[in-house]
């Protein structure tokens, strides 16, 4: 396999942003989804589609994941027709964001087959990665990513060296944690503003000349004002990485008050339909929340 082949498995928001970055950079870029639609998108936009994953790591040198979790994550890569029953798989990088321990134990199980394994979670949404200004969180030994540097520069400019197997989810999830609190606190503090008589478009513009401002406001505020909730990332994907946040600190026998109250304002979100909806939807909860309340 030539040293320039790239296999994608997963082409959802996350995966057709990093198959795009991959193209560009003249990698010849082979993708895997179990959607039909999805593989015929990422034919349309220059890679080639893949029936199997092993038919996609069959043609790759090296295999990028975009999956949901962890468990798929495994299932991919160790399970029946996964990457494992392909001979010649030399790495995969991993871009989801996952459970830290067991990825460290796959690493283990990886490396003792000689494959290289990296964490390479994004932070950034799928339009950020795209752009290539989402920042890479690496969890691997600096061997194996120089090894991959090609591929990982590829798909951004910006990374950060972590640490070992498992640091990588860690990092995406301690930052995660701030950045999903900053942008449900956008969407309150918009929400009250509007009751109060202050319009969004003007709060937006008061939060980003203020030291109130935020990557959160500077990326998302101006969805929240014009109501454009096309997903660049999705409400209940945001929900499942905050319920591993609150499952590790709980391992650690810490209590995150504010992103439990998150959790189940998302929950709510969710159960109204919206879960599908970019993260930045989450406005729409608040302001319902507002509207079920009893005038006194």
């Amino acid at each position: 396999m030539a040293a320039n082949t790239v296999g994608v498995v997963g082409l959802g928001l996350v995966g057709t942003a990093l198959a795009q970055r991959l193209t560009a950079a003249g990698f010849q870029v082979t993708g895997f989804d179990l959607r039909e639609e999805a593989r015929a998108a990422l034919t349309a936009r220059g890679g080639s589609a893949a029936g199997s994953l092993a038919e996609a790591a069959s043609a790759a040198s090296c295999m990028v994941l975009a999956v949901f979790n962890t468990d798929d994550v495994l299932k991919v890569v160790e399970g029946p027709g996964g990457l494992l029953s392909v001979f010649g798989v030399r790495s995969i990088i991993d871009c989801s964001t996952g459970t830290p321990h067991k990825l460290e134990a796959l690493a283990a199980r990886l490396a003792a087959r000689g494959i290289i394994f990296i964490e390479a979670p994004l932070s950034g949404s799928s339009q950020q990665i795209a752009t290539g200004e989402a920042t890479l969180l690496l969890g691997g030994e600096t061997g194996a990513l120089q090894a991959c540097e090609p591929v990982l520069a590829a798909i951004s400019g910006k990374r950060i060296h972590v640490g070992g197997a498992g640091m990588g989810a860690k990092a995406k999830l301690a930052t995660n944690l701030v950045l999903g609190l900053n942008r449900a606190a956008l969407a309150e503090g918009m929400v009250f503003a509007e009751n109060m008589g202050i319009p969004p478009e003007q709060f937006l513009a008061l939060v980003l000349a203020s030291p109130a401002t935020s990557g959160a406001a500077q990326a998302k505020g101006r969805m929240m004002v014009e109501g454009d909730f096309a997903p660049q990332s999705r409400i209940h994907q945001h929900l499942k990485d905050v319920k591993l946040m609150i499952d590790s600190a709980a391992a650690e026998g810490q209590k995150l008050p504010l992103s439990e109250a998150h959790a189940e304002l998302m929950r709510a979100a969710i159960a109204a339909g919206d879960g599908e909806l970019d993260n930045a939807a989450i406005i729409r909860e608040l302001r319902r929340q507002k509207n079920a309340r009893p005038s006194n």
